[in-house]
């Protein structure tokens, strides 16, 4: 099996791939994730235009360190094939991933896997495109856990809130910020998503918050889902990709108090202790393997 690729999903930043313009402006931002959108973004009479506009612009620009993705239709589109063979082979090397929207089980990221294998023995591709996985339906988080294990080629599994809301039949009204409910009405799709994630040691990234107005919404429903393990948020406009990737990326001095933490706790090993004083508390394996989380995602952010 090979190993998954490692990439920063602070923020996931989505672009209609009918526009020209919005890609080129995308491509400067410096954003970790950049998924061009053939789905909802883009009407049925400009989807075959904008696949070449796509594949133009993964071509052409300079997207620096960001990762590259396409988000096709879904599988039970006329688009979704065409979608995976005309990307993929415009622009071969210079695409990282495909997004799934709308998986209803195993068998459709089976499905998208399989035909990019195909297609990369065909090409002779050199690299292994990855796939990220939207759950959007109540069927798909029901069976969230055999998606999230369902492919080594998949990384991520993302909470797309918005479709979700239509099938579970949640008021649009209650969605994001303060409302009737207590507490947040995402919380248990949220825990569930993350933890199929997490057990098969995949990413788990929070949807879409509409009201790019109100940043400090947004920059709640950031920390909502960092709280919970998420590594990411989606923004829908450019002025939300500064607030993601500040909340999802740890503080400096919590990054060097944890890799202090790490040392203590290895020269106490070292010493035939498995527990020490750190701080005024004790911090033993437990501590250590929650902290060293922290250090991971710093050393691949550059912290």
């Amino acid at each position: 099996m090979q190993n998954r690729t490692r990439r920063l999903r602070r923020c996931q930043l989505s672009v209609p791939g009918s526009s020209e313009k919005m890609m080129r402006k995308a491509s400067e931002t410096g954003v970790d994730f950049v998924f061009l959108d053939l789905e909802d973004a883009v009407a049925p009479s400009e989807k075959r235009a904008a696949r070449a506009k796509i594949v133009s612009a993964l071509n052409t620009l300079d997207w620096g360190k960001t990762t590259r993705c396409v988000r096709i239709n879904d599988l039970t589109t006329q688009y979704a094939y065409e979608d995976i063979i005309e990307v993929v082979e415009g622009a071969r090397e210079n695409l990282d991933m495909l997004m799934l929207p709308k998986a209803m089980s195993a068998a459709d990221v089976q499905f998208v896997d399989k035909l990019l294998s195909m297609m990369e023995k065909k090409l002779g591709l050199k690299k292994r495109i990855g796939i990220d996985v939207l759950i959007e339906e109540v069927e798909a988080m029901m069976r969230v856990e055999e998606i999230a294990a369902s492919t080594p080629r998949l990384e991520c599994l993302i909470f797309g809130m918005g479709d979700y809301s239509a099938s579970q039949g949640v008021s649009i009204g209650d969605i994001g910020g303060p409302g009737g409910y207590p507490g947040d009405i995402w919380s248990y799709q949220r825990h569930k998503l993350t933890i199929a994630a997490r057990a098969n040691r995949i990413d788990a990234v929070d949807g879409p918050y509409a009201d790019f107005k109100n940043p400090d919404a947004f920059r709640e429903e950031c920390r909502r889902a960092m709280i919970l393990g998420m590594v990411g948020k989606w923004a829908i406009h450019p002025s939300q990709v500064a607030i993601a990737q500040e909340v999802f990326s740890p503080p400096a001095q919590e990054v060097a108090r944890a890799r202090e933490m790490i040392e203590a706790y290895d020269a106490a090993l070292a010493q035939g202790l498995g527990a020490v004083q750190y701080g005024g508390k004790m911090i033993d394996i437990a501590s250590v393997r929650i902290v060293r989380n922290l250090v991971d995602r710093a050393d691949q952010i550059g912290i």
